[in-house]
């Protein structure tokens, strides 16, 4: 993806700029600030209780800063209405509770709501779609409590999909809270490149928390990595996802497994468990420790 695509997009900004978190006795967010553009997915990075949640709820407008703000297309998020955030952006938590037995197509209904006033012409046909998107069209009529953790995670995402299905009020937003943890690995291949292709081709802004370092390298634009609460670098996601990047911040060594033909999505690391001085060290001591994989191999058949 080159800049002059994301100039298509360049109007729709999300930002938190000097945002905090504080609970008595806890800082949770210490002086955040990061930006974000539709047409892009950003991964939020970093080690558990980084803080990755915790921005997520501010972008959101779960959780209001302490101090600082958050801004929509360069207006403070509660300077917006509620139904018109509703209609531009969707959100999936890590975990949502449905108390009541709702089937899946009940569920991914709810997404349509905001629009209730102002229906699309496509609207019969909008939910269909979000749940053929998503996998789940064959479960549309079996309790959502009924399925697997997998199968909840790809409903609620035809939910939040059907929810910005079309332009309404400007740009359109996809925040997701670790949408992979349930899935297995077709699906969380599946899903990343779905909402991928809709930052791509309509210019959705998608921000989602990851733990898992490869599928933000294989699927993010930009990356943000938290530690301690912090923001510790941001950027092009193979640029900031270093080896000596990951030593620091998550105390692993990482060795590149695939680098083909220099793309950003090209890049993979294997990871092994590490002291995080020494994996710095090896890594600036010479530039050779980082080898791919099938290098790494071939050093071990001769052994």
């Amino acid at each position: 993806m080159n800049a002059r695509h994301f100039a298509d997009f360049s109007d729709g900004v999300l930002e938190a700029i000097g945002a905090r978190v504080v609970m008595p006795g806890k800082t949770l967010l210490q002086d955040a600030s990061a930006r974000f553009m539709a047409g892009q997915v950003t991964a939020i990075l970093g080690p558990n209780g980084a803080g990755k949640s915790t921005l997520l709820s501010l972008l959101t407008g779960q959780r209001a800063p302490g101090s600082g703000l958050v801004r929509l297309g360069g207006l403070p998020l509660a300077a917006h209405t509620r139904e018109s955030l509703a209609r531009t952006r969707a959100c999936v938590a890590q975990e949502t509770q449905v108390a009541f037995d709702f089937t899946v197509q009940e569920v991914v209904d709810l997404g349509r709501y905001p629009h209730r006033r102002r229906p699309s012409p496509q609207e019969r046909g909008i939910v269909r779609q979000a749940m053929q998107a998503t996998a789940v069209d064959h479960l549309a009529h079996r309790a959502l409590n009924t399925l697997s953790g997998g199968e909840k995670a790809r409903a609620h995402l035809a939910r939040a999909l059907a929810q910005v299905w079309e332009p309404m009020d400007g740009q359109r937003w996809l925040l997701l809270d670790e949408p992979t943890a349930a899935l297995d690995l077709q699906h969380q291949h599946r899903m990343l490149q779905l909402v991928r292709d809709w930052a791509l081709g309509q210019g959705v802004g998608v921000v989602a928390v990851l733990h898992d370092l490869n599928l933000a390298l294989r699927y993010s634009d930009r990356c943000l990595v938290l530690q301690d609460r912090r923001v510790f670098a941001s950027g092009v996601s193979s640029e900031v996802l270093t080896p000596a990047c990951i030593a620091q911040v998550w105390g692993v060594q990482a060795h590149v497994a695939s680098a083909g033909g220099g793309a950003q999505r090209g890049l993979q690391y294997v990871f092994e468990p590490g002291d995080a001085q020494h994996a710095i060290q090896d890594v600036t001591d010479s530039q050779t420790r980082v080898q791919p994989l099938c290098g790494r191999r071939e050093q071990l058949s001769k052994i």
